[in-house]
């Protein structure tokens, strides 16, 4: 009877749909985001009936030397639109905590990015996220970003993760 209800219980919990439709990293190499690198996702065809949340994952080490993360993330349709945003989200606390989640010298934060957003065309959409980060007072922006290890992208229905 107890293997019976393991079994049940196992079946039950891999049966449940999570709502999670995407999800993909890219690594940065040596921890170093250079300006003019784009770090592109094709997300699979998707119901365009269905209202979803997209998420944009950093993970960064202590070596990111700054408390928020300006992006510029765009999302291209399968016919050639374009929504491009500039994004600005706060990475530690004005004490110097890290926000994110995770132990040791990696934090890994899951940042709002398009809430129950409707894809309007059926077909391959290309998500595109760059850094913009620069200096207070400076023009120009940063060349080489360091301490972010990896970008990433999640797409959930949004009944199902907010």
């Amino acid at each position: 009877m107890r293997s019976f209800l393991g079994i049940f219980l196992f079946l039950c919990t891999v049966s449940c749909e999570t709502g999670l439709e995407y999800s993909e990293y890219r690594s940065i190499d040596n921890h170093v985001w250079n300006k003019d690198e784009l770090v592109a996702f094709s997300l699979p065809v998707m119901d365009t009936l269905e209202p979803y949340n997209i998420f944009i994952n950093i993970r960064n080490t202590s070596s990111f030397a700054y408390s928020n993360l300006f992006l510029i993330a765009s999302i291209t349709d399968p016919e050639g639109g374009v929504v491009k945003d500039t994004l600005e989200y706060a990475m530690a606390l004005p004490d110097g905590t890290w926000l994110g989640t995770g132990n040791g010298g990696v934090k890994e934060n899951k940042l709002w990015y398009k809430e129950e957003i409707m894809l309007s065309h059926k077909g391959v959409h290309t998500v595109e996220i760059s850094h913009a980060m620069r200096k207070n007072g400076s023009v120009s922006g940063i060349i080489a970003l360091e301490g972010i290890t990896d970008v990433g992208l999640e797409v959930a229905k949004s009944n199902f993760i907010k």
